[in-house]
């Protein structure tokens, strides 16, 4: 990591190496979240409404379940949805550089979450209040 004169963070853009590294992880990943999607499919089916079949409570404890199984499923298809707009990105070019500044993303956090597309900073200010 270098600093500027003014002491701000110049984070240097990834080597070939750096990519092909994050790259592996985020076909991993991509096989991962495919593979949870499936398995997690009938968890996030419609609960069965017959009061004979399942009492009350149990109706109630599986559209819970149900109801988180659906939470957990959206969650882990915007981030497939990421993990594939990286993979893009690597074949374009443009990995590694942040969607709102352009400026390069530091490594430290595309090891930690390989499809960002933004920056610490310019994640920062999406998430603040306005």
């Amino acid at each position: 990591m270098r600093y500027s004169p003014t002491h701000e963070v110049i984070v240097d853009e990834l080597t070939g190496a750096q990519i092909a590294a994050l790259e592996e992880a985020l076909r991993t990943l991509e096989g991962e979240l495919e593979e949870a999607l499936m398995l997690g499919a009938d968890a996030a089916k419609p609960v069965e409404l017959d009061q004979q079949a399942v009492g009350r409570l149990s109706r109630m404890d599986a559209m819970q379940q149900q109801a988180m199984a659906q939470s957990n499923k959206r969650s882990a298809e915007l981030r497939l949805k990421q993990v594939r707009a990286a993979l893009s990105a690597i074949e374009s070019g443009d990995y590694g550089y942040c969607q709102m500044c352009d400026e390069p993303i530091a490594h430290a956090r595309l090891q930690a979450r390989p499809e960002s597309p933004f920056c610490l900073a310019c994640q920062g200010r999406r998430e603040r209040p306005r």
